[in-house]
């Protein structure tokens, strides 16, 4: 019997953030540290500050809330959405 933890989900993450240097990769460093790698990163700055798309076609369902957590922990994150709707999905 498999775990569903281990089972793999597509992700999305929209986070609206206040713009700062080093920000994309304070937002990515979630996913390295468990070695995984975005399929899609979008940016774009709307005044003072950036909305970003970050997107995993296939994700371990047992961490998609914990990089959620780890993302709206990022200091200048103003809102995160997403993430743990594809959790709820698989």
């Amino acid at each position: 019997m498999t775990d569903c933890s281990d089972s793999l989900v597509p992700a999305r993450f929209h986070v609206l953030a206040e713009a700062s240097p080093g920000l994309l990769s304070r937002l990515l460093q979630p996913l390295a540290k468990r070695d995984l790698v975005a399929d899609l990163v979008l940016a774009r700055r709307e005044g003072e500050c950036v909305r970003v798309e970050i997107a995993l076609e296939a994700m371990p369902a047992g961490m998609v809330h914990l990089v959620a957590g780890n993302i709206a922990q990022v200091v200048g994150v103003i809102d995160l959405r997403g993430g743990a709707d594809a959790r709820r999905a698989a």
